[in-house]
């Protein structure tokens, strides 16, 4: 029950906010093998989106805040999410609980470009620069057969409202200095959009041998170019 119901509250979420969503090239998504599914992000709609198009529930990795905040941690927890932990334990903490979820064969989903897409609204169809936590996870991570799956949320239609001040954020989460500013969190509500499934790159043990020494930092750079390639191709396709 516990795998089966955020796939399940996920598509009674989108009908009962009336999205209507069309996904594209779902054959490429690996069934029954450990995935790391990497999307650009603008709305609190993504995750649920996401499990609907590749039809498996996705543990996603989000932001410490979404943890803190009363009703959000409650929606995250029952998502299955995990939220990250204070900038001086992060990284090892995420590496740990997602090197955990692929070895048991999950979807781990991760947004890498952080924070600034959600907290400032931002055009359909652009993309802010990756960071780099998932791509060394890729490398790093003892698990076998691990696909790195690239998917584009392309918004056709949608509403913008402002959900919550950027200052009411700081008092839960101190340590987001994106929150220590004026405005509001925005809220897009998407009422049509595409979901465009990229290539998988399948990391091999050939490909995680160059991860070594100096060559480490191309294999991580080649990794991120190629997801936001195929991302922002999807992009162009899907936004129109």
């Amino acid at each position: 029950m516990y795998f089966d119901s955020p796939l399940q509250i996920s598509n009674l979420a989108l009908t009962a906010m009336g999205t209507r969503m069309f996904v594209y090239y779902q054959d490429r998504v690996p069934m029954g093998s450990p995935v790391l599914l990497v999307s650009n992000h603008r709305s609190f709609m993504d995750p649920p989106l996401l499990m609907a198009a590749i039809k498996r529930p996705i543990r996603f990795a989000c932001h410490h805040y979404m943890g803190q905040v009363p009703v959000m941690r409650d929606m995250v927890n029952f998502l299955g999410a995990f939220p990250l932990e204070k900038p001086e334990h992060r990284q090892q903490s995420f590496f740990q609980q997602a090197t955990e979820l692929l070895q048991s064969r999950q979807v781990v989903g991760v947004f890498p470009e952080g924070t600034p897409p959600m907290v400032k609204f931002t055009k359909p169809n652009t993309m802010g620069d990756f960071q780099r936590g998932f791509a060394h996870l890729a490398m790093r991570a003892p698990v076998e057969n691990l696909a790195v799956l690239p998917v584009a949320i392309a918004s056709q239609e949608e509403v913008n409202n402002s959900a919550i001040p950027l200052k009411v954020l700081s008092f839960f989460d101190p340590s987001e200095p994106l929150f220590d500013q004026g405005g509001w969190h925005p809220m897009v509500i998407y009422r049509r959009t595409s979901v465009l499934i990229g290539r998988p790159c399948w990391i091999t043990p050939h490909s995680r041998e160059q991860y070594q020494g100096k060559q480490a930092k191309k294999v991580v750079a080649d990794l991120i170019g190629y997801c936001q390639e195929e991302i922002s191709t999807l992009l162009s396709q899907g936004c129109y």
